[in-house]
């Protein structure tokens, strides 16, 4: 019997509209066809940012019980179909089933904590009478939305990176049109089902796929647009920052996120969750943990552990429930990530496990690697690990500092002084004390420094970007 190939159109002004040519969207693990995806083009954008110029008001005047009442609908629907979901997870991104549902559990709760800040969303009163030319005036802030957000996500957290972009904007009562990674698409027009079902008004939520030089280039540069929230490359953010104008931009741009192990610490305490942040979903998170710096006293120890555990992980098939890594979401990442090890190697580096089979990248711990190789100075987004012995803390510091990046970082350590020393050294957006800088919960503040980004996601944080600060005055004074 032959497979029915689902096609899927753009999500225009509230319905499915047919485009003039798809493209194969193919399964990271099998290679195999699973959808034809429409291929979007500028004047389909321009239909979208049309369509969500006209939401723009009707967004703009819908009270905020019935903006939270649409998100937390959503997160109701999510929940019902959340195996369905996670199925779609593993079937487009090739994530293993396990994480894939951890990554809906964590939607859910995302769009949530937007239903909450659509209902707490205000100003604030000003003491106008603090200056001697205030007196007799009453002063308050209001928050307004910004107006049509353009959101640009990648492939490895298709459900929640892209909520972490709907809810917040939604919240503050914004249009968004959303341009989704290549590879990952059927979780965005799956969610936009769901807002429909939630009674989201037409054209308040579009979905237009295709080239992102082509239909992403449209959204960046049309001065309709208010903001673009993007998440992805350095490269690709300092484009759009030079094509955005004067609209505000949100980017999120990666890391080679670092852990010290400080000396003292328990290292069997730690092994387990050191490995899970190294490679989880086969270190395809923005904060995967790419260095460890082990104090020399307890370098040996550790590394032999770690490698002990590291290969206790399975590799297989992502929809068997027992699978911890599966293939890489494209083959020429696998082809780029093994020139990387091959580079690291020429220069001294020594691979104590791992290696490439296939579509493949098996878990890889690499030790004696020069900092300027690209597994180290670069971002793997692979299930790489690069492990450094280091003397002093303050040699440590500076390790961790020495990059382009800086996202989070993580410290395990018995001493309080080092422990405040890391937090106020440590040149990035979130430091982790006792803990990996894997670590992430959906309501914290999250953003970097340097080649990591700028601005702030988290649903609070990223809610405020998306509004414009009004200021109401009254003289009093007759």
């Amino acid at each position: 019997m032959k497979t029915i190939i689902p096609k899927k159109p753009l999500y225009l002004g509230g319905a499915y509209v047919e485009a003039s040519s798809y493209k194969e969207l193919r399964s990271p693990h099998t290679g195999e066809v699973i959808a034809e995806i429409a291929e979007g083009t500028r004047e389909h954008m321009q239909q979208a940012i049309a369509y969500a110029s006209e939401a723009e008001k009707v967004m703009a005047a819908l009270p905020a019980h019935k903006r939270a009442n649409i998100l937390q609908t959503v997160s109701r629907l999510l929940q019902e179909k959340r195996e369905e979901a996670a199925r779609i997870l593993t079937l487009e991104a090739a994530k293993p089933i396990t994480v894939a549902r951890g990554e809906i559990a964590r939607t859910i709760e995302t769009y949530q904590f937007a239903a909450d800040e659509a209902r707490r969303l205000h100003g604030e009163t000003i003491p106008m009478d603090a200056s001697a030319m205030g007196e007799n005036r009453i002063a308050y802030t209001v928050r307004k939305p910004v107006g049509i957000v353009g959101a640009i996500t990648p492939f490895n957290f298709p459900f929640n990176l892209v909520a972490h972009k709907l809810g917040p904007a939604i919240a503050a009562g914004n249009p968004v049109i959303l341009k989704p990674a290549e590879q990952t698409p059927l979780s965005a027009f799956f969610i936009a089902d769901l807002f429909a079902q939630a009674g989201l008004p037409a054209g308040a939520l579009q979905v237009i796929t295709g080239n992102g030089s082509e239909v992403g280039d449209e959204l960046v540069r049309d001065d309709r647009v208010k903001l673009i929230t993007f998440t992805g490359s350095p490269e690709v953010g300092k484009l759009i920052r030079r094509n955005a104008g004067l609209k505000r931009v949100t980017l999120e741009l990666g890391s080679n996120s670092a852990l010290i192990v400080d000396e003292g610490v328990e290292i069997e305490r730690i092994i387990k969750r050191t490995v899970t942040g190294a490679f989880t979903f086969m270190g395809q998170v923005c904060i995967s943990l790419q260095r460890i710096f082990v104090h020399r006293s307890l370098y040996t120890d550790f590394v032999d552990r770690f490698v002990a555990e590291t290969e206790l992980l399975r590799v297989g098939d992502p929809a068997d429930e027992t699978t911890d890594i599966a293939a890489l979401i494209t083959l020429g990442d696998v082809k780029r990530i093994g020139e990387w090890i091959e580079e690291a190697k020429r220069e001294g580096a020594r691979v104590l496990t791992g290696g490439i089979e296939g579509r493949i990248v098996k878990p890889t711990v690499i030790v004696d690697a020069a900092p300027h190789t690209r597994v180290c100075c670069q971002e793997t987004f692979a299930p790489v690990v690069v492990i450094t012995p280091f003397d002093t803390f303050d040699e440590a510091i500076n390790e961790v500092n020495n990059s382009r990046y800086g996202l989070q970082a993580g410290v395990y350590t018995n001493k309080m002084e080092h422990a405040f020393e890391a937090a106020d050294r440590l040149e990035v957006g979130g430091v982790m004390i006792n803990d990996f800088p894997t670590f992430r919960v959906d309501h914290m503040p999250y953003g970097g420094l340097k080649e990591s980004g700028v601005g702030r996601e988290g649903v609070k944080y990223a809610t405020e970007e998306m509004t414009e600060l009004k200021l109401v005055c009254f003289n009093r004074n007759r």
